[in-house]
């Protein structure tokens, strides 16, 4: 399985609902960058991604996007091929 970073707040239910997304289909490890807590990693993930909402996700190399984003993949059938299952 890729590693998955997501930028995320602690108050985002966005956030909540990708992390249970990806921990349904059997995702044990998502590398957290919590933006709140650390304003540098905010710009940084402003850079990286060109947006400025959380959460924001990383599949291996690939950006994902949001939580639509990632709720999208899985409805096209595309998420569990992106997680090499």
């Amino acid at each position: 399985m890729p590693d998955i970073v997501m930028y995320a707040t602690a108050s985002c239910p966005y956030c909540v609902n990708a992390e249970r997304l990806l921990k349904s289909k059997g995702v044990a490890e998502i590398n957290k960058v919590r933006v709140d807590l650390e304003p540098q990693r905010r710009v940084e993930m402003m850079e990286r991604t060109g947006r400025r909402t959380v959460p924001q996700i990383y599949i291996g190399e690939r950006h994902v996007g949001g939580f639509d984003d990632l709720y999208a993949l899985d409805k096209a059938g595309e998420l569990d091929a992106l997680l090499g299952l």
